[in-house]
C-alpha cells in the first residue's frame, strides 16, 4: 500500500494581531510544534478520517463515501465532521481529480501539541490537505475558515515571516528574528482557547478607521526586528498593546490579570486566550504558576 505523509508547522503572530487584516506587517514565528498526516490507500471505496492528539489518543473519527462526501459514519463531533466535509468539498473543487480514485483511503492525523493550545489545528490541517491535493492552501483557507492567512504562511516556513495582506493577497518575507534576550522570553498559556473568529467580529465592531493603526503597527513590527536590547523590546510590547486597547476597547492582558509582574506581558492572537509573550527571567515560571498557569514554554522550546 502506499503511503504518502506531510507535515505543516503551527505558529504564533508576535505583532498585528487583528491589524493583520488591514494591511499591517506582521511578525509571525512557525513553531517547534505542528502536525502531521499520513494518508494510505484502501481497497473499498469509502474514506477513513482519524485524527490523534499529543497522547496518541483518537479525538476525533468519521468515514465518508468517497464519490459524494457523505458521511457514513461519525463517532465524534458532528459539527466536525460536517466541517471536514465541507473543506473536502471545496479542496475538489480547487481539484477536481482529488479524491477521483477507485480505491479509497484512510487518513491519520496526528497533532504533537495539546489541541487547546491555538498553535494551528485549523491551519496545519488545511495546509496539509492542500499539499495532497497539489492546491493553493491560501485558497482553501479563503473559501472555508477565512483570515488573513498568517498562519498558512508560518505553516509553509521553517522560519520567521513578516506577513502583509495587499489587496487581499499575501506578501510573505522570510526574516531574521532570534535576538540576543531570547532567553529571557516565554510563551504563557492562558488555559483557554480563543475564538479568533469571535476576537475578529469584536474588532471589525469597533476598529473605524484603521490606516494610521495599522501604519503605527507596522512600523513596530519593523522596529522589533532590528531591536537589540530587552528594555527597548519591551517599550515596543507596551506599545503596540496600548494601540490595540485603544482600537478593541479591552484593557490589556497584563492590566486585567498579571498588574504585579515585573517583566512585561503582551497578547498573541485573538485577546483573551491561547498563549502571552512575556519577558523575564528564572522567576518568571513561578510567578505564572503561583497565579494557576503552569504552561510557559522558553522561546528556544517553541520557536523554530
Amino acid at each position: 500500500m502506499l503511503n504518502r505523509s506531510f507535515y505543516s508547522n503551527g505558529k504564533l503572530l508576535i505583532t498585528a494581531e487583528y491589524l493583520v487584516l488591514d494591511g499591517a506587517v506582521a511578525l509571525a514565528l512557525p513553531t517547534k510544534f505542528g502536525q502531521d498526516m499520513l494518508v494510505q490507500n484502501i481497497d473499498s471505496s469509502i474514506l477513513i478520517w482519524e485524527s490523534f492528539d499529543e497522547n496518541h489518543i483518537v479525538w476525533f473519527t468519521a468515514e465518508f463515501d468517497l464519490k459524494t462526501l457523505k458521511s457514513t459514519k461519525s463517532d465524534f463531533d458532528n459539527d466536525i465532521t460536517k466541517t471536514l466535509q465541507r473543506i473536502l468539498s471545496e479542496t475538489k473543487k480547487l481539484n477536481p481529480e482529488f479524491l477521483n480514485s477507485n480505491r479509497g483511503f484512510h487518513i491519520r492525523t496526528h497533532l504533537n501539541f495539546p489541541i487547546n493550545w491555538g498553535l494551528g489545528t485549523s491551519s496545519t490541517f488545511i495546509n496539509n490537505i492542500a499539499k495532497w491535493a497539489k492546491i493553493d492552501a491560501f485558497e482553501l483557507l479563503n473559501n472555508s475558515f477565512g483570515g488573513s492567512g498568517y498562519d498558512i504562511a508560518c505553516a509553509q516556513n521553517d522560519s520567521p515571516v513578516t506577513y502583509k495582506l495587499v489587496s487581499k493577497k499575501p506578501i510573505i518575507n522570510q526574516v531574521k528574528f532570534n535576538p540576543v534576550f531570547k532567553d529571557q522570553l516565554y510563551f504563557v498559556h492562558l488555559n483557554k482557547k480563543q475564538s479568533s473568529k469571535e476576537g475578529i467580529a469584536h474588532y471589525n465592531e469597533f476598529k473605524g478607521n484603521i490606516n494610521a493603526y495599522a501604519e503605527e503597527i507596522s512600523l513596530l513590527t519593523k522596529e522589533m526586528l532590528n531591536c537589540d536590547s530587552i528594555k527597548y523590546f519591551e517599550n515596543i510590547l507596551t506599545e503596540h498593546e496600548k494601540i490595540i486597547a485603544s482600537i478593541i476597547k479591552q484593557n490589556p492582558i497584563q492590566q486585567e490579570l498579571f498588574n504585579d509582574y515585573f517583566g512585561q506581558i503582551k497578547s498573541l492572537g485573538a485577546w483573551g486566550g491561547d498563549f502571552i509573550l512575556a519577558t523575564g527571567n528564572e522567576d518568571s515560571p513561578k510567578y505564572f504558576k503561583n497565579k494557576g498557569f503552569a504552561t510557559i514554554v522558553p522561546f528556544q522550546e517553541m520557536i523554530l
